[in-house]
């Protein structure tokens, strides 16, 4: 499975315009960010051959250190065994030794209860209240690992921006089948800074990894959340 990587602007530099929240403003999808999100949508759902494919593919074309994000949070949405196979995948393909130590983990709980409040508010936006009443009537557990553990510990990792975050996320709950989520991001990656033809040239990007079915759905699922 090695579907072409296509983007709204394949001529655009990186765009890195401060927007709002203090992140970044992403108007189109750069060549780099559009093969990021593909290999999000492969760690997340591909076999273990599409894995390494897609993760040969990006050596020298994504910067090492967006990989390795995607591959952290990659354990968010798909589970350690993915995580950890395509980790030890790109050490291989790469040749990039891992680290000594996590230079941007935050590892101080109050620290990461506020980026995770910070980071969860932004991508929800006006339904972040809503969504944190809903999660602790599910389990207060839940509640405080998707703020603490998935907002705060992985997603407001610095060496990522969350505007591409949320678009890998997007690819991620795509190639999942979890429309509810897939729902949430939507809205979650406008609200971090992607632009509308941003997100619409990201679907596109992993439409050809996804039944047909499933594109069809989720292009309407996209209209409703621009209100169309």
């Amino acid at each position: 499975m090695k579907a072409p990587v296509r983007a709204a602007d394949e001529t655009a530099p990186l765009s890195m315009t401060p927007n709002v929240a203090g992140g970044i403003m992403l108007p189109s999808l750069d060549m780099e960010t559009a093969a990021l999100v593909q290999l999000a949508a492969v760690l997340a759902g591909g076999s273990e051959s599409q894995v390494r494919v897609a993760l040969a593919d990006v050596v020298g074309r994504v910067r090492d250190v967006w990989v390795e994000e995607v591959i952290l949070q990659t354990y968010l949405f798909a589970g350690f065994p993915r995580a950890l196979n395509a980790a030890r995948e790109w050490r291989r393909l790469s040749g990039v030794p891992a680290p000594e130590q996590d230079l941007y983990g935050i590892e101080e709980p109050l620290e990461r209860q506020e980026k995770g409040e910070a980071t969860c508010s932004t991508v929800y936006g006006r339904f972040y209240e809503r969504l944190r009443v809903n999660i602790h009537a599910l389990h207060p557990a839940l509640d405080r690992w998707m703020v603490e553990e998935g907002y705060g510990k992985v997603l407001s990792r610095a060496p990522l921006d969350l505007a591409r975050r949320e678009l890998c996320v997007v690819a991620a709950c795509a190639i999942a089948r979890q429309d509810r989520q897939l729902h949430s991001h939507l809205h979650g990656a406008l609200h971090a800074g992607a632009a509308e033809a941003t997100v619409s040239a990201a679907l596109d990007v992993i439409a050809p990894l996804l039944h047909a079915d499933d594109v069809r759905r989720y292009q309407g699922l996209w209209a409703r959340v621009l209100g169309k």
